[in-house]
């Protein structure tokens, strides 16, 4: 050997082996290996719980499974400081082992077992380390699930690579794991709670009339239901929004409402001895104390008991678990939710850990507060669908407010066939109105609506109660509410009439030409409104207190020369306005002006307007003599939420129990002050004969087929009065190629019973192409003609093409009409009358499939609206024909109970039109409002 290789062999240095797993170290393994066992254990069951509820659609995740869960944190959290140390010094150890594959395999089990636990970290929330992005919270997620299983792969390499395996100590390890999974899933009892199933039955003593149930039958705690500040934690920009909204004032704590319903308790104990009846109101408006049982109490204080102030909680609302029917009325089904440990706890510590429990695992939280049924149109119609139950009114059954039926009936929902216009795509419920997506960093905050940032829903719900805002002094929600309300409609001051009636000569539509008026002549205004984003009735809801009207002023110069919509210095609207509203009154004729429902009868008018449709009024203009200057007239459609009369009743009724309203002096009558919003407007000026001022007007960017399709619109909802009219608006839109004119033109025909004439527009209709006709509206019309004509075969393929037919254009728009029970009941009544041409018992097996099809008809209509008068009636027909008296005797009740009774009708409409002559005039048809009655600024 030379010298230089003895040199180089004697400087290289010499391999120090360790061993891999030392004494100390051994005793950390043996730690890790029992933590592994408990955290595997635990990790399994809850696996397993999960996977079946994303298999099943049920939850079982229960109170065991939350405290599971938290051993899980608090296992992965204690875990981490033996991992990371057993691992950096075993790895230190084993650098140099000449084993090169088994180090590489090591390594990766490292770096695996790492990501499984930084991946846990970073699902946890805690104060502002929140990763909230929905995409990258899932990609962790799955991190968390599937890296568990590569970490099991790598050690088991990782040994097969290494020292020999022990088989039978790891499966005695394996069958500790495995006995402790079954332990867990021993004691975890399948959950108790009992979703989208109807309450029992025995709760209706507790609740009944109103149609609300608990899961139980039994009360719920009072506290359960009043958590609105622990849901603020986590939510408090959806809190803050709901804090402002009505739902949170709806009960005691809204001096309006407070006044009415008082009055309604005070009724029903002075005349049944208890207060059952008002519980009609509470399954809506006073959900905590009523399902806590405190509402039926007769000294219950209605200010200072802690419910009394709670109105629509964030749990009332997500601890609802089924919708129960579509009757409305409450007819929902509610349960003391299951909340994580510690929710109702006063240790801070120990909130600050349900806190992260909930955090780190929502879903459960999520499943329980947010289900489908929250998404659906059928879940708000719960209580925005009324009706009056003979146990608070001592009558019968009476319709009161539906925004659900009204909603689901529209073109805008995409499932109402008759409508006048479509929107390019229906709107599948009432969120995206009332509850728009805004900006938020809330815990749930998502991307809704394709949005770019995160979101919720917004929980003020903006509509149009501007009033029980301006009595709380809250401006900045008055404001939210007259922003929403503005442009939901339109004026178009659209044509005027000589000689001041109906039957002069109509000069239409107004501008860019306006004619020249004479001194002295008399005209009559023809005003149009149109509903434009509404999905439902306007104004729905409270409809005989709210106040919408028509203010119309024309002046020559700074000269009033006529006027309607006045108001008074109380701030009453002049009763010779027009409404838009209902003036409903009672059995005696008497108006309902103290939100009484108690007794509401009947309503001698209903102003309201259809989504998507239009409002005719006509005003008589006498012009003076002296003209010096061009006439303007001014139609603004003015909206306040409660009227003078009523206010004044809250105002009393507050004051002679103590109570004040706000801007209310003591002994000072009441004056009006509510916000007043202007929805929309129109203005326009006249030439005047013999004066010489120049007269300009603003274009109007309504196209001219909608402006004639329109009136003509408002005058043939008026009824057969003004069909005439309407006929020739809607010649004037099929002049200007649009089929409207003479779609519209055969309802008129039909109505009138021309039924040739219908014919023939309807096959016009059919000719357009740019753009064409709806075809469901055709078919539908189609069908009702064929059926008069009794051409029944035909009219049965008519109204299944509206019903059954899935286009491709149907599907695009988001449109089913299988839910259109005006024309799946149009369907039954054809369907019984072919029946009935079998008269013969040689045809009475033909006849009975007739009539059983019939059947299943009218009992369509009965699961979407249970009261439909038309099914009862068409049921008890079809069942007397096929000799089942029972059933038939069943639906001729249905029919009685439901059908309004107009005998009795007829007689408080007499009253009320000698007591309110201006409700009377405003109830003729037709109806002319004069501009020249009385001037008033």
């Amino acid at each position: 050997m030379s010298t230089t290789d003895s040199s180089t062999a004697e400087a290289k240095p010499r391999r120090i082996v360790r061993k891999a797993i030392g004494p100390k170290l051994r005793k950390v393994l043996y730690l890790l290996f029992f933590m592994v066992a408990l955290l595997g254990a635990n990790s399994i069951y809850l696996v397993s719980i999960t996977v079946y509820d994303w298999l099943s659609g049920e939850t079982l995740e229960n109170w065991f499974y939350q405290y599971m869960f938290l051993a899980h944190l608090i296992l992965g959290l204690v875990l981490l400081a033996p991992f990371i140390l057993f691992g950096i010094v075993h790895i230190y150890n084993t650098k140099n082992r000449l084993n090169r594959r088994a180090v590489r395999v090591g390594y990766g089990l490292f770096f695996i077992s790492c990501l499984v636990l930084v991946s846990g970290i970073l699902l946890l929330r805690i104060g502002s380390f929140d990763l909230k992005n929905p995409t990258a919270r899932s990609v962790t997620y799955w991190c968390h699930v599937i890296a568990p299983v590569f970490a099991l792969w790598m050690y088991w390499l990782h040994r097969l690579v290494g020292p020999k395996i022990k088989w039978k100590g790891g499966l005695a390890y394996l069958g500790v794991i495995t006995a402790m999974v079954v332990g867990m899933l021993m004691f975890h009892s399948s959950d108790p709670r009992k979703w989208n199933v109807v309450g029992p039955k025995s709760g209706e003593k507790y609740f009944f009339p109103s149609l609300s149930r608990t899961s139980t039958g039994d009360f719920i705690p009072a506290e359960a239901m009043m958590m609105d500040d622990y849901c603020q934690k986590c939510h408090p920009d959806t809190h803050a929004d709901w804090k402002n909204s009505v739902h949170h004032f709806s009960s005691f704590n809204n001096p309006a409402y407070l006044a009415s319903v008082r009055e309604t308790r005070k009724v029903s104990f002075e005349r049944d001895g208890n207060l059952q009846a008002s519980r009609f109101c509470a399954g809506c408006h006073d959900p905590v104390p009523f399902f806590s049982g405190a509402f039926d109490d007769p000294n219950f204080d209605d200010i200072n008991h802690i419910t009394s102030q709670a109105g629509i909680t964030c749990t009332t609302c997500h601890a609802i678990t089924n919708v129960n029917s579509v009757r409305g009325n409450g007819d929902y089904t509610i349960e003391e939710p299951i909340h994580y440990p510690f929710a109702y706890s006063d240790n801070t510590f120990l909130q600050w850990v349900n806190n992260q429990l909930v955090k780190a695992k929502p879903a459960f939280h999520k499943k329980t507060f947010l289900k489908d049924l929250h998404k659906s149109t059928e879940f708000c119609g719960t209580c925005h669908k009324v009706h009056l139950p003979e146990e608070l009114n001592q009558y019968k059954f009476l319709r009161g407010q539906n925004h659900y039926d009204s909603f689901l009936l529209s073109g805008v929902s995409g499932h109402g066939a008759r409508s006048f216009y479509y929107p390019p795509k229906a709107q599948e419920n009432c969120n995206k109105c009332h509850m728009p997506a805004k900006p938020s960093n809330d815990f749930g905050a998502r991307n809704f609506y394709d949005s770019k940032e995160l979101s919720v829903h917004n929980h003020l719900f903006p509509a149009a109660n501007t009033g029980i805002a301006a009595l709380r002094n809250d401006p900045e929600t008055v404001a939210i509410h007259q922003a929403f309300l503005k442009d939901n409609l339109r004026v178009d001051v659209f044509g005027i009439r000589e000689e001041g009636n109906i039957e002069g000569k109509l000069i239409a539509p107004l501008r860019p030409e306006v004619p020249t008026l004479k001194p002295g002549n008399k005209y009559l205004l023809e005003t149009v409104l149109r509903t434009l984003k509404v999905g439902h009735h306007f104004t729905q809801g409270t409809a005989d207190s709210n106040e919408i009207w028509l203010d119309v002023t024309v002046k020559s110069g700074d000269r009033i020369i006529g006027r309607s919509g006045s108001r008074e210095a109380d701030g009453t609207v002049d009763p010779w306005s027009h409404y838009v509203n209902a003036f409903v009154i009672d059995r005696d004729g008497n108006r309902i002006s103290r939100r009484n429902p108690e007794d509401i009868f009947v309503p001698l008018y209903n102003n309201q307007m259809p989504p998507g449709a239009g409002q005719t009024i006509h005003y008589e203009l006498i012009l003076p003599d002296d003209l010096t200057a061009p006439v303007t007239v001014e139609a603004r459609l003015q909206y306040r939420k409660f009227d003078t009369h009523y206010m004044q009743f809250v105002a009393s009724s507050l004051e002679a129990r103590g109570q004040e309203l706000s801007w209310k002096e003591k002994g000072i009558p009441y004056v009006n002050t509510l916000p007043i919003t202007t929805i929309a407007s129109d203005t326009i000026t006249f030439p005047i004969e013999g004066v010489t001022a120049e007269v300009k007007n603003k274009e109007v960017e309504i196209p001219v087929w909608q402006r004639w399709n329109d009136y003509g619109i408002g005058l043939f909802l008026k009824g057969k009065a003004e069909l005439r009219q309407a006929a020739e608006a809607f010649e004037q839109v099929d002049q200007l190629d649009r089929y409207d004119g003479s779609l519209n033109l055969a309802r008129v025909y039909f109505t009138e019973g021309r039924l040739e004439d219908a014919v023939d527009a309807l096959k016009r209709t059919a000719s357009f192409s740019n753009p064409p006709a709806p075809p469901w509206t055709l078919a539908w019309l189609s069908g009702k003609v064929n059926q008069q004509q009794g051409h029944l075969e035909e009219a049965e393929k008519n109204f299944r093409s509206v019903l059954e037919d899935q286009t491709e254009e149907r599907t695009r728009r988001g449109f089913d009409f299988s839910k259109d029970y005006v024309v799946i009941n149009d369907l039954g009544q054809n369907l019984f009358d072919q029946a009935k041409r079998f008269r013969t018992e040689e045809n009475r097996e033909q006849r009975d499939q007739l009539l059983n099809q019939a059947v299943d008809q009218f009992q369509k209509t009965l699961t979407l609206d249970p009261e439909n008068v038309t099914a009862h009636y068409g049921l008890s027909l079809v069942y007397d024909q096929l000799k089942q008296p029972e059933l038939s005797e069943e639906h001729r009740k249905l029919h009685q109970k439901y059908k309004v009774d107009d005998t009795a009708r007829g007689v408080a409409e007499r009253k009320a039109r000698e007591k309110y002559p201006a409700a009377n005039h405003a109830a003729e048809q037709p109806v002319i409002y004069s501009l020249n009655r009385t001037v008033k600024p």
